[in-house]
């Protein structure tokens, strides 16, 4: 990373599954964010390895090892839960670790790595202000509420400045996600998400986000109405910072599971071809970037390469009846409702 000052700190974790989402992520905040500073927690060597050889500017690369030496109760924690739960159980001590380690780190802010960035994150920290700590809602509509379960707010966002209570909570947190992570909802716990439900009554300076452009995602964009004027997405009248792509699934590099279903939404074609679409070009650049680096320094094989870029890619075929009619009415059903859709050079179908 350069040396200097940055306007804003932020950080994200993610392994090889991830990789063309985190760096899609990365590439979003280069070209929107005018100075910033990103850590990177690799969850796998491989993360790292390929991260080290692209040496991106304005980031800062951590070995999961290296958070592992720094809290042997997160290590501990690793012997009794499933890869993905374990990876929830990271969210707080990432930020914790930063702000330990990094003294010149005045305010932290997490972010998911399948958000993609539309404009200058600005707003958002102009909002913040002064608080110790930000969050910010699911947003879920009326119909949709009974999804709190998983969590009134969600982990796609969370900032904590340097202050005693931004550490109080964090620490609490922590201990919270390496007690139980578990991923499914449980007496009041759910992953590392549902316990942040009490933080408003807990923590004075806390703020809870209210842009509407900020963490769009596809259970609470019902809530709005979305345009397109002056060259930019419009959330009513606010401009869309970022969205949160969570669900998201190639099934080709052609074909795309939406997942909206399971929010009862069929998108516009507006939201498919402002939205959706710059984003699986931007995967794309990615994923040949990625393809490209890994060829040039021999990191893997041509075996291994088609298995790494096919890590995040699922066969509808494979999830479905056998049944040919019925697999036909399934896909048929789907392309109608925009679940599935195509992208074809610059278009969505």
């Amino acid at each position: 990373a350069k040396k200097g000052n940055f306007l804003y700190h932020y950080c994200t974790y993610f392994d090889y599954y991830y990789l063309a989402r985190g760096l899609a992520l990365y590439s979003s905040l280069k070209r929107h964010c005018p100075s910033f500073r990103l850590w990177i927690l690799c969850l796998d060597p491989l993360v790292h390895t390929l991260l080290s050889r692209l040496s991106l500017p304005d980031i800062t690369l951590i070995p999961i090892q290296e958070l592992e030496s720094a809290d042997p109760a997160l290590l501990k924690a690793k012997e009794n839960r499933s890869p993905v739960e374990y990876y929830f159980t990271c969210t707080p001590s990432l930020p914790l670790f930063i702000l330990n380690r990094y003294l010149d780190v005045p305010m932290i802010t997490y972010l998911d790595a399948d958000l993609f960035f539309f404009s200058d994150p600005a707003p958002i920290h102009e909002e913040i202000g002064e608080f110790s700590i930000a969050i910010i809602g699911h947003r879920f509509p009326e119909p949709l509420r009974h999804l709190e379960i998983h969590g009134v707010y969600n982990v796609g966002w969370l900032s904590f400045r340097r202050s005693t209570e931004a550490f109080l909570s964090l620490q609490r947190w922590r201990e919270q996600c390496i007690q139980s992570c578990i991923r499914r909802p449980e007496n009041e716990r759910y992953a590392d998400q549902k316990y942040l439900d009490e933080w408003p009554t807990l923590y004075k300076g806390l703020v809870v986000l209210r842009h509407k452009g900020a963490n769009l995602a596809p259970w609470n964009l019902a809530n709005y109405n979305i345009e397109w004027e002056e060259g930019r997405v419009w959330v009513d009248s606010q401009p869309l910072i970022f969205y949160h792509f969570h669900g998201l699934h190639p099934l080709r590099s052609w074909f795309y599971d939406s997942e909206m279903d399971r929010y009862n939404l069929k998108p516009s074609l507006r939201v498919m071809r402002r939205i959706y679409l710059p984003y699986i070009q931007s995967l794309k650049r990615e994923t040949r970037s990625i393809s490209n680096k890994i060829k040039s320094t021999g990191t893997m094989d041509g075996k291994d390469i088609h298995q790494l870029l096919a890590a995040s890619f699922k066969s509808v075929l494979s999830t479905r009846t056998r049944n040919p009619l019925r697999r036909a009415l399934h896909l048929g059903k789907g392309m109608l409702t925009r679940k599935y859709f195509l992208v074809v050079g610059n278009c969505v179908l």
